[in-house]
């Protein structure tokens, strides 16, 4: 079949795309030019001096080193949240798809209603059922709401129903396996485009929260890199003799905030491709 080309749609995509890394874009030039160039020089090309060296060793050793302290704890945060939420929604999910139980679509809508509840909606009861709990200003209390996904499980519940044949299973079942070795040897691989779109969206909503954590904790020890920004941000906006050299720390954070998540969108892309293909074979 020959290819066929639509200058429409080309034109549209080629426009989203400079939509969406023009700031990016915008992010990494500013990053690279000194506290003058950032004010005097045009915002979308690079100035004569290169400092993008020297404002990322300005940026990591500020403050006695806060923020590598502060990407070490958002990456902490985002990497047990994102894995302790894919796991539980992969297993609800496939026992949601797989088997029939007493209230199984009562449940299954109750999910669907979660999905639509802003989460900034359930901050203050968070909140107040954590300070009873003790683990307000720990770690806990980024993690633990972290781990509830509504969306993640009505999206691994919808993909286990086609990804996981019934056929497999029964056959498992015939050769002697238990569910938890059929979930864990033989539905987990056939769900793994799946487990890693889980991955990546509660990856990138744990590691962009700044509201949890701005009422959960108090410690600057426990930031993450948003709130931690953010606190540069009002420093620089209050003003004084320092208020060029913070701005210039806030966009170079900002640009080394956003590398490891292109890394792990660069790095996980493949099993999306190989669940593609493989939907496509079935076909």
């Amino acid at each position: 079949m020959r290819a066929r080309h639509s200058n429409v749609l080309t034109i549209f995509m080629v426009a989203l795309l400079i939509y969406f890394l023009l700031p990016l874009f915008w992010l990494f030039v500013a990053s690279t030019k000194t506290v003058g160039d950032l004010f005097s020089s045009f915002g979308l090309w690079f100035a004569g001096d290169f400092s993008l060296w020297s404002n990322i060793r300005a940026t990591v050793t500020n403050g006695d080193w806060v923020f590598s302290r502060w990407m070490a704890n958002t990456v902490f945060y985002a990497v047990v949240s994102a894995g302790g939420a894919a796991f539980l929604c992969a297993l609800a999910g496939y026992g949601f798809a797989k088997y029939r139980f007493r209230g199984n679509a009562a449940m299954s809508g109750l999910v669907l209603g979660a999905i639509m509840v802003p989460t900034t909606a359930l901050a203050i009861p968070t909140y107040l059922l954590f300070s009873k709990a003790g683990l307000v200003n720990t770690p806990w209390a980024i993690i633990l709401p972290s781990l509830v996904s509504p969306f993640g499980l009505y999206l691994m519940r919808i993909y286990a129903q086609d990804a996981v044949p019934d056929g497999i299973i029964e056959a498992a079942r015939i050769d002697g396996a238990g569910e938890f070795r059929i979930f864990f040897q033989v539905a987990a691989r056939m769900l793994a485009p799946g487990i890693v779109t889980v991955v990546l969206f509660t990856l990138v909503a744990t590691w962009n929260n700044y509201f949890l954590p701005l009422i959960m904790l108090n410690n600057p020890d426990l930031y993450p890199v948003t709130l931690g920004l953010a606190q540069w941000s009002s420093q620089a906006s209050a003003g004084g003799g320092t208020t060029g050299a913070v701005l210039s720390l806030v966009i170079t954070g900002s640009f080394l905030s956003v590398i490891p998540l292109i890394a792990a969108f660069l790095l996980l892309q493949r099993y999306w491709q190989s669940g593609l293909a493989s939907g496509g074979i079935k076909a």
